[in-house]
Formats: C-alpha cells, structure tokens, sequence
C-alpha cells in the first residue's frame, strides 16, 4: 500500500513552508482563513480549502492531492521476462498466466484492453470460459493492489490499468 504525506498549512501564515514544501515536490492543502482571497495553486500537488471547514471535506481534499501526487511522481510500472512485476522500490512475483494478462494491460497502461485480447493473450491456443478470465483478473488485481496499482472493470468493454487508491497520511 502506498502512503502520501499530505502537509496542512494554514495560508497565508505559513507561505514560507508553503513554498518550501512546493520545492520539494510534498503535497500541500491549503487552509484558507476566512477573509482571505483564494490562492494560486503552485501546481498539481497543492489544493486549498476556506476555512471554517468540516474533517470530512478536508479528507476528501487530502485523498484528492494525494491521488494526484502519487500519479504525477509516479514511476510506469515494469514486467520483467521472470514475472517480476516492479513498481518504483515495490515488486512482486506473478505466475505465468497473470504475467502474460499484466503485459497486455501495461501495453496499454491507463487504456482500456479489450476482453478479447486479454483471453488471447492469457490463453493464446484458446481461451477457456468467461469465467476463468474474471478469476485470473481478482487474483491479479489483489497481487498488485500493495503495488498501488488497480485493475478498473470497464462494463461490456475490457478492464484498465492504472494508479490505484492510496491511503493518506496526514501530519501529526
């Protein structure tokens, strides 16, 4: 599972940290006090809220940034020729089966890939029913989701692979 900081700063206050942080690439949220004018995000890693503001709105904005942070510093997944699937620091060992089904999402990483193509290339002199497809892809997207990949099910299209959700992190 993937982890973002998310730094709370209380604008404009703390636009010295602010622009420290920016430097460094850490995500920010921005609590704006209540007579202030908004902000000018700095880039994609940094959001704002006016304040007063209930807990569950600023998580909300907290998961958002840290969605984006993860995508934006993200590395592209990798499929080596053992099966080794590599995100980053983070791999893991896939079978056979599901290293051939992973290949032909990450050819399209974040594209739809159709169902005809994934059982072809699973099963490539012949796929066996629709369901032996569904199981292989459960068991696939529980081997990847610590990687911070997910597997989306695209109704009557195929599946897609992409940045999954995080859990956030927020300051003490």
């Amino acid at each position: 599972m993937t982890f973002v900081d998310v730094a709370l700063l209380r604008w404009p206050v703390e636009e010295d940290r602010r622009q420290t942080l920016a430097a460094r690439g850490a995500a920010r949220l921005l609590l704006v006090d209540p007579d202030t004018p908004a902000p000018d995000a700095a880039d994609c890693l940094e959001d704002w809220i006016r304040l007063p503001a209930s807990q569950d709105d600023i998580d909300a904005r907290c998961r958002a940034i840290a969605t984006r942070s993860i995508v934006h510093n993200s590395e592209t997944p990798g499929l080596d020729p053992d099966g080794v699937l590599r995100v980053g620091a983070g791999w893991v060992s896939l079978p056979p089966l599901e290293a051939r089904l992973m290949s032909a999402l990450l050819d399209r990483f974040g594209a739809v890939v159709s169902r005809d193509n994934l059982s072809r290339t699973g099963w490539p002199t012949g796929a066996p029913g629709r369901n032996a497809l569904d199981v292989h892809m459960l068991r696939l997207r529980r081997r990847i989701a610590p990687l911070g990949l997910a597997i989306r099910t695209v109704r009557s299209r195929g599946y897609l692979l992409e940045a999954g959700e995080l859990q956030m992190v927020q300051p003490a």
